[in-house]
């Protein structure tokens, strides 16, 4: 039988792994950031019916530069956007790759801050773009200073800046962007896949005005609870969108991905009104887990970075068995927990009482 190695790959993706989380049928799915939560009624029946209607003309090709949604979308964003200067894709990973598709290549850089989203090299291999990451400071904030100095060194032709980060849940501050924005002349995109679930800071996309090298990716997938749909999106600079609209493949947004989105976007405030509860719930699981005497990294995420784990790969399988499914990033000492229902956090909190020495193990 044939081998991946026995394939005339490119070199730069000669030992390498596709991305991949565990997907097991367990009770509790907590380990890819996902909002858990059910989509409301109202709002399936709205979508079912527009898919319905989408259906009906899926004999033509889709609206190849879907111009509904991207005027919807720039709705919901706000801040004065309007059609033309919004992108989307299935899922913002394709968002993210046609960014490089049409800024990196051969000879160019991609710079971002590690730990942090494991798709970005991926990326990088996948459009021949060098990768450099920079290991982030003690606690993972970044601060203009660091991320200027990096900056310089290295001399990328793109930085991604994810803000909350994955995996640490670490919020970005509206300086860090201005200054790594200041700090080169290339393309800067802050990844704000988590935006919604911080309440205490404003949208890079409020940067956007007089900044054309700047590129905000959202997603719906977290707080919109639309992951099976795939549905990403960008704020950026309409040359930007048009060198986006160069490296697409045609029609790559289906009749019934833009129908659906468009349909979820009506019902924001109904498809939001999760995000309260999952802030909720991250508190409750912060404070559980803090008393227990484990390391909570701050988060403006749906998820927490935890350490304090004497044996994470352990606690992970141990879970695992339970019906549990967190995520295990060989970050040393740390798990990584998406913050679900209030039952779901409950079983979790008792789960990891009984296994911490001296509260629920003998």
């Amino acid at each position: 039988m044939t081998s991946l190695s026995d394939l005339p790959l490119r070199s730069n993706l000669v030992g390498k792994e596709p991305y991949g989380a565990p997907q097991d049928p367990v009770p509790i799915s907590l380990n890819v950031n996902e909002n858990t939560h059910p989509i409301p009624e109202a709002v399936v029946e709205d979508v079912v019916a527009s898919l319905a209607a989408a259906v009906r003309g899926v004999n033509r090709y889709p609206d190849r530069e879907f111009l509904e949604l991207r005027g919807a979308l720039a709705g919901y964003l706000g801040h004065g956007l309007t059609a033309d200067q919004l992108w989307a894709a299935n899922g913002s990973n394709e968002v993210l790759q046609q960014i490089l598709q049409a800024f990196g290549g051969p000879g160019r850089s991609l710079l971002s801050f590690t730990p942090t989203y494991s798709m970005y090299p991926l990326l990088a291999d996948g459009t021949d773009t060098a990768w450099v990451g920079v290991p982030r400071p003690e606690g993972f904030a970044l601060t203009p200073e660091f991320v200027t100095a990096a900056i310089r060194e290295h001399k990328p032709d793109i930085v991604i800046l994810c803000g909350p980060n994955n995996p640490t849940g670490t919020p970005l501050e509206r300086d860090v962007v201005v200054a790594a924005y200041e700090a080169f002349d290339g393309m800067l995109i802050v990844d704000e896949a988590y935006h919604e679930f911080d309440a205490e800071r404003e949208s890079a996309v409020a940067l956007l005005p007089g900044r054309p090298r700047l590129l905000v990716s959202r997603t719906m997938s977290k707080a919109f609870a639309f992951a099976g749909v795939r549905l990403g999106y960008l704020a950026a600079d309409p040359a930007v969108v048009d060198a986006l609209r160069l490296v697409r493949l045609p029609y790559h947004l289906s009749a019934l991905t833009q129908a659906a989105a468009s349909a979820a976007i009506r019902h924001a405030d109904e498809m939001l009104a999760t995000v309260a509860d999952i802030r909720e719930q991250r508190a409750h699981l912060a404070d559980a887990l803090t008393v227990l005497g484990y390391e909570v990294h701050p988060s403006g995420a749906n998820f927490l970075l935890v350490g304090g784990f004497a044996d994470p790969a352990g606690v992970f399988e141990t879970l695992r068995a339970r019906g549990i499914l967190v995520r295990n990033l060989d970050i040393p000492g740390h798990l990584r927990l998406t913050v679900g229902t209030r039952a779901e956090t409950a079983m979790l909190i008792e789960a990891i009482v009984e296994l911490t020495p001296g509260h629920g193990a003998s």
